[in-house]
């Protein structure tokens, strides 16, 4: 899902042709046509999934993929070389399973990299419609004759400092869409980006610096 979301952005929002999606990824262009021509934001298959050769292996060669990226190009192993030391370990899948796995790596870095940029400062000026801001509170009011506790959406642009808030009873996915769904019918748009903290409806898992994996349902949003 997070490779279909990167084929979006770049043919919806950087307005990339399809021979250049093609070439940066590596699928055909009728499969990316495919995939724009139906809307889908998260992919859809004829058949279950399977269990694939490499997946004993995927976190070995995910590290090795991670640790060849830190190394000058000349220096690193090439995708040949790293399926045949998966055989070397034991693999018995083909190259091209091997090619499949770097590749949707590869994109997946990219996209974290849109996401989370490059530096360790944090922009305190933004150009109209860069970004918004996305955050929950919590607040009392009286409904129904009763206290009651409301999970308030603060979602603000980070230009204009235009907001809106929304009160909810609960922080659920239903919830944090709806709130979406609103602030850009009002704001008559969506920004290029949203800024979040690590919210659990929206981050799964919190690993190592900016490692982050991301909601099924929030990166579906996201599409």
């Amino acid at each position: 899902m997070a490779f279909l979301s990167i084929i979006r952005r770049w043919a919806l929002r950087e307005l990339l042709p399809i021979r250049e999606i093609a070439r940066r990824t590596g699928l055909s262009r009728n499969t990316i046509r495919k995939y724009l021509r139906s809307g889908s934001v998260e992919p859809k298959f004829a058949t279950p999934e399977r269990a694939s050769k490499l997946d004993p292996y995927a976190a070995k060669l995910a590290s090795w993929l991670k640790t060849e990226a830190g190394k000058p190009r000349k220096q690193r192993r090439t995708v040949k070389q790293l399926h045949a030391d998966l055989v070397a370990l034991g693999f018995t899948g083909s190259y091209g399973r091997v090619a499949a796995f770097a590749r949707g790596w590869r994109a997946e870095c990219q996209r974290q990299l849109q996401t989370t940029g490059r530096g360790t400062f944090v922009p305190l000026t933004f150009k109209p419609g860069e970004a918004f801001q996305f955050d929950w509170s919590e607040d009392w009011a009286h409904v129904g004759g009763e206290r009651t506790k409301l999970q308030v959406a603060h979602i603000k642009l980070s230009h204009s400092r235009a907001f809106l808030v929304r009160a909810y009873v609960l922080q659920t996915h239903e919830m944090l869409f709806d709130a979406h769904r609103h602030t850009f019918r009002v704001f008559g748009g969506v920004p290029a980006r949203g800024i979040y903290d690590n919210m659990r409806t929206a981050v799964d898992r919190v690993g190592k610096g900016k490692e982050r994996q991301v909601n099924a349902r929030f990166l579906a949003m996201a599409n």
